[in-house]
């Protein structure tokens, strides 16, 4: 089983080389982000700005869940978030239930890359305990990433069972 599950969270690895940047986080102090070029390119009507959140998030992709974790030793869901919208200098709140209010509402058949999902803890439940951010949106799909408590940082498909059951809201950040 664990060997399987860290197939899933190195999925998408060794595809491309691997580049280190330097860049703020919202505390002001700088981090190195480790970027794969390619591993899954972005739509190209995304916005510059949203791009670049996006191919932070995927930077941690591997990374284990820790609770209130913000480095790569360990990340919690609102946390990605927090640290991939810091890369283009925008300070977001840090917990699920403060982002989901920062931004606009959303219906899902409109999710758009860099739109913000929000989930229960069980199927119904009304009570945000999990955020994520819409990586790719098509007809077909919405993919997201978020740091799932089993495996790590992660890109899943909304459309499974198990997130639709639990989906509550979506909001598109205030830029």
């Amino acid at each position: 089983m664990a060997r399987i599950k860290a197939a899933e969270r190195g999925r998408g690895r060794g595809r491309t080389s691997t580049v280190k940047t330097k860049t703020k986080t919202a505390a002001g102090s700088t981090k190195m982000i480790s970027r794969r070029p390619g591993a899954r390119p972005v739509a190209a009507n995304v916005s510059a700005p949203i791009a670049e959140v996006i191919e932070t998030a995927r930077s941690y992709q591997g990374v284990p869940y820790k609770y209130g974790g913000t480095t790569r030793l360990g990340m919690d869901c609102s946390g990605l978030l927090y640290e991939s919208f810091a890369a283009i200098n925008v300070s977001i709140p840090r917990s699920s239930n403060e982002q989901a209010v920062w931004g606009e509402p959303v219906k899902p058949q409109n999710l758009r890359p860099g739109d913000l999902v929000f989930f229960g803890a069980s199927p119904g439940s009304g009570t945000i305990t999990h955020v994520g951010m819409v990586t790719a949106a098509s007809a077909e799909s919405v993919q997201f990433i978020h740091a799932s408590s089993s495996l790590g940082v992660i890109e899943n498909a909304l459309e499974t069972d198990y997130y639709l059951s639990r989906f509550i809201k979506a909001v598109r950040p205030r830029l």
